[in-house]
């Protein structure tokens, strides 16, 4: 668990304070030696001293072939405690499957490896609101589901697996419009069908997260705003990526302006970040070239250093609406890409995703911002000390 989750009291019920003083050896067992001590003492410390947040990650992106065990041992290795599942091959067996499509064996074989390697599900890394908004050949291949039959279907995939991994998130987006129409002119639609995904993941205790990204009609912060405007509902929240904005040609401070655009509905982020080519123009629709661009989040085009200094001063005030929905802090999600990207996720490698959190602790670290790894704490947690 993070710090946010743990806290100061936790580490003072722990009974440290008095035990760090009996010599090792003594008749008292697990007495914490006086490194661990200084060790608790700064986690505590820097959580009361600055705002912090939750490190997450798309495991997926850090296994060469999307195994469990390949997803699980990264996440120990580079020190987090929480992810959000997408695709994944649970029995190392070659078959992926995306995580709402698995059985309900491989579910229970997932969580199993979930305690055995003490990770938490952040959100459901769903495909929701990425089919087309309109029954309307446009020359893409997206696809377009009848709305009633997308609740049935995908939907209702989706919360099975939310409910049965133990998350309250569920990742999603705002829906295609039809290529060379501008998404105002779907905003009514748009947010009447979100409003009802949102309504149906509430209806189940859950949380609807919607992602900008291009191409969908909330491809910007202020088409975002608008959307969650017109929706108007406690349980849907915003997901900013500032990487997605960069990846329009846009430089730091008009990503910075749309991270703003999201602040009175921001219910987490992810972090990928964008070096801009000033060879490609941007059209409005994914170019395969622009997905070889990414980078860590400190060597982009994005201005994470703007935003994660904003973020600092904002996250006091975004806590008590996040954890009156029920979620145990602000989660900064890594989905880095620096191996590529593709319309449904990414691939970085584990050794693309070490880089990646590494560049995000070291901005983090720039701005103030609190966040826990795994600590030799978490091992005798683990081994049951």
């Amino acid at each position: 668990m993070g710090l946010q989750e743990r806290g100061f009291s936790k580490l003072r019920d722990s009974g440290w304070g008095w035990r760090s003083l009996v010599p090792r050896g003594s008749c008292l067992k697990n007495a914490p030696t006086a490194i661990e001590v200084s060790v608790w003492m700064s986690e505590a410390s820097s959580l009361m001293s600055k705002p912090s947040v939750i490190i997450s990650a798309f495991a997926d992106e850090a296994a060469n072939r999307r195994t469990a065990l390949e997803q699980m041992t990264a996440l120990a290795a580079i020190g987090i405690r929480w992810y959000s599942p997408r695709f994944i091959d649970v029995t190392g067996e070659g078959k992926v499957e995306h995580v709402t499509e698995l059985s309900d064996d491989k579910l229970e074989l997932l969580r199993n490896l979930h305690a055995e390697y003490g990770v938490s599900v952040t959100s459901i890394g769903s495909r929701l609101g990425k089919v087309k908004l309109l029954d309307v050949d446009d020359g893409s291949h997206n696809r377009f589901v009848p709305f009633e039959q997308y609740l049935q279907g995908d939907v209702a995939r989706t919360i099975r697996a939310a409910k049965a991994l133990g998350t309250k998130l569920i990742r999603g987006f705002s829906f295609y419009h039809p290529r060379g129409t501008k998404p105002e002119q779907h905003l009514d639609l748009a947010a009447a069908q979100v409003r009802r995904l949102t309504e149906v993941c509430a209806a189940e205790g859950l949380v609807y997260g919607m992602e900008i990204e291009p191409n969908l009609v909330g491809e910007t912060g202020p088409l975002m705003a608008e959307l969650a405007r017109r929706v108007d509902h406690p349980s849907m929240v915003l997901i900013f990526d500032a990487g997605n904005v960069a990846a329009q040609n846009k430089h730091a401070l008009q990503v910075f302006a749309e991270y703003q655009a999201t602040l009175p509905w921001l219910g987490w982020m992810h972090v990928k970040d964008y070096r801009i080519d000033p060879s490609l123009v941007w059209e409005g629709a994914v170019d395969e070239e622009r997905l070889k661009n990414f980078v860590p989040c400190n060597e982009g085009d994005s201005g994470h250093e703007l935003i994660f200094r904003d973020l600092r001063e904002q996250i006091p005030g975004l806590l008590p609406r996040l954890q009156a929905l029920g979620l145990p802090g602000f989660f900064l999600e890594t989905e880095p890409h620096l191996k590529g990207g593709g319309q449904f996720g990414g691939f970085s490698g584990p050794d693309g995703m070490g880089v990646a959190v590494r560049a995000l602790c070291a901005s983090l670290d720039y701005a103030g911002i609190g966040y826990g790894l795994r600590t030799f704490r978490d091992i005798r947690e683990l081994r049951g000390f």
